[in-house]
């Protein structure tokens, strides 16, 4: 298998917070997001504008993951897909997204959208290549079995 592990997040109504969100299902197998959870076991990210890398306007991601630092920086090459890619920071790895009613609106990510995120471990440099693989649908299988073995998280209603 190409892909490793899966975190499925949620933007949640009611909170605070115009970036923030909730896992809500996961392998729990990935200790670079894992390392993100807190004392009550819930794990929770911040998207948005990338204001994190310095490269060049060509170079530089479309939005971001975080939580008090830069996690992966997620560029989206065509508008027209549910589908992203990215790396984390400072591994190997490369993430694919599939985003499901996802609205960005004055910068804040809307209520009700979904974003899974499949981890492809040591796989950085194909981070393209896999990209295309997913939108093709090459990778099907391994997405629905990492979505079978996926933990569902408890998620309060906490307005952090």
């Amino acid at each position: 298998m190409i892909l490793t592990d899966y975190y499925k997040f949620v933007k949640l109504e009611g909170q605070k917070s115009r970036m923030r969100i909730d896992c809500t299902a996961s392998t729990r197998s990935y200790d670079t997001l894992e390392r993100y959870r807190d004392k009550k076991g819930l794990l929770k990210l911040y998207i948005g504008d990338n204001t994190y890398t310095k490269a060049g306007q060509s170079g530089r991601s479309d939005l971001s993951l975080s939580y008090k630092d830069h996690i992966s920086s997620i560029f989206a090459p065509d508008v027209k897909l549910p589908c992203w890619y990215g790396d984390f920071h400072n591994t190997a790895d490369a993430a694919l997204l599939v985003c499901h009613n996802v609205a960005f609106v004055d910068g804040a990510i809307q209520p009700g959208s979904e974003i899974e995120v499949f981890v492809a471990r040591g796989q950085r440099a194909n981070r393209q290549g896999l990209f295309n693989m997913l939108c093709d649908g090459d990778l099907s299988d391994e997405v629905e079995a990492l979505r079978k073995r996926a933990i569902t998280d408890s998620v309060t209603g906490s307005n952090v």
